[in-house]
């Protein structure tokens, strides 16, 4: 993962990784109050054992005092050295308790044993510190083995009093606050590594093109809808009317270097990824650059184009294939160049009727009398209605939603495609959130929208159509 990638996920995950580290701060903090301030007194012991004036005897006796040192600091807290400071200073505690409270160590390759004594009270921490050095000194010369004279081999004094501390030892908090940002800092980037791996959804294009090599044609923002009414290119959120002018341009591009053809699918891999609107309003906009285009609701499971655009759908697709209507009688004229054939009454077999013969006749009719023949299809992954219809077409155009659609399903509804030997000729991300998409956009989004149409033509009548 480059560095370019860790700064996107810190930029998506941006506020629990601030929360984390306020509670971070806020728990090192709270621990830090809370806490009862220590002190820390120490005292030092030096070993000596006697030798001999040999250079031999010497080095015999330099590693003896050595053992005997890393004796005499396990010696220190045990209850020889300890259960006499009791007695002494009259503690209600026992040698296993009062060594909790000491820190004896012996930095290497010295005769030195440090003493290190800890209490919430200063003057107590000092007396504990030189009560243990002097119990150890007496300690030392009992289990000190005697030499050729009767007098010890081995022996200790005391070389450092341990001095009453002025200032607590914990807690320190400017080190707590330190450490409780290092930590809130690496849990907050942790948590949101962990997140962007684990959240496979499928958020920007960047995800789309490690998905597949098939273009991004567009990417719409997340507008407001009304009433269940696809809204008019003049009348939507200027921002996005942009973005389906930018669809429109890109439509008229693909498929061409080879066989081009009218017609185009438009699906998705789930349900309720907007495609409908996709759908509508692509029709739209290339109505309103001049093209002649026929919007099929070919979703004949769940039929919406019809409802979206006001429209009574009550005859449409399925009572055309079945031979209950004609064409003529079928579409509605919905805006100047804009032609609609809603779904018609939901028939029980809708994959039959989308892949049989009588769609076939329909599908070459259609497309030599207009210049784009939509269809708003059913999603990829619940049923196969899409890849029936989008087989016998010029391709699909799949609709992902930013932060709906997972990585595995996107794989899934495009190996669909692939199997079905279905050309995909593009992507559109829909719902992107508006702060995360490119600069240049905010041009545009101050112009005006684009006029509304001027024809005499009356939408909402059925069209009267040659076919």
């Amino acid at each position: 993962m480059e560095l370019q990638q860790y700064l996107q996920i810190l930029r998506a995950y941006w506020r629990s990784a601030l929360a984390t580290l306020f509670v971070c701060v806020a728990l090192v903090a709270a621990y830090t109050l809370l806490q009862h301030p220590t002190y820390t007194a120490s005292s030092t012991v030096f070993i000596t054992v006697e030798s001999g004036g040999t250079a031999g005897e010497l080095s015999q006796g330099a590693t003896y005092a050595e053992r005997q040192v890393k004796s005499f600091v396990s010696v220190a807290t045990t209850a020889i050295v300890l259960q006499p400071v009791i007695d002494e200073l009259r503690l209600d505690t026992t040698p296993l308790k009062l060594a909790r409270d000491l820190q004896v160590s012996s930095p290497a390759n010295t005769s030195i044993i440090k003493i290190d004594a800890t209490s919430e009270s200063p003057d107590q921490a000092a007396t504990l510190s030189n009560a243990v050095a002097q119990s150890l000194v007496d300690a030392v010369g009992e289990l000190s083995p005697p030499g050729t004279e009767g007098v010890g081999l081995v022996s200790a004094t005391i070389i450092d009093q341990a001095l009453v501390p002025t200032s607590p030892t914990a807690p320190r908090p400017a080190q707590n606050l330190a450490l409780g940002v290092l930590l809130g800092l690496l849990l907050g980037a942790g948590q949101a590594i962990l997140r962007s791996t684990l959240d496979t959804r499928v958020r920007t294009s960047e995800d789309l093109e490690q998905i597949t090599a098939a273009p991004v044609l567009a990417e719409v923002g997340r507008v407001e809808r009304t009433a269940e009414r696809a809204e008019d290119v003049a009348e939507l959120n200027w921002r996005n009317a942009e973005a389906y002018r930018r669809l429109r341009t890109n439509v008229g591009f693909v498929g061409l270097g080879g066989e081009r053809r009218s017609s185009i699918v438009v699906t998705s891999a789930l349900a309720g990824e907007g495609k409908t609107e996709i759908a509508t309003n692509l029709a739209k906009v290339l109505a309103q650059a001049g093209e002649s285009v026929l919007l099929i609701d070919a979703d004949l499971r769940r039929p919406e184009a019809a409802n979206r655009l006001g429209l009574d759908g009550e005859v449409g697709l399925s009572d055309v294939l079945t031979g209950r209507a004609s064409l003529r009688d079928a579409m509605i004229l919905a805006a100047p160049n804009l032609a609609v054939l809603p779904a018609g009454t939901v028939p029980p077999n809708p994959s039959e009727l989308l892949g049989s013969e009588a769609m076939a006749n329909l599908l070459r009719q259609v497309e030599e009398q207009y210049d784009y023949v939509l269809f708003d299809s059913p999603p990829l992954l619940p049923v196969t209605d899409a890849v029936v219809l989008a087989a016998q077409t010029g391709g699909a155009i799949l609709v992902t939603q930013s932060g709906t659609v997972k990585r595995q399903q996107l794989e899934a509804a495009i190996g669909i495609l692939e199997a079905g030997d279905v050309t995909l000729l593009g992507l559109v991300l829909k719902d992107v959130p508006i702060d995360t998409r490119h600069h240049y956009y905010s041009a545009y989004y101050s112009s005006h929208p684009a006029e509304k149409p001027t024809s005499a033509a009356k939408p909402g009548r059925r069209a009267q159509v040659e076919v």
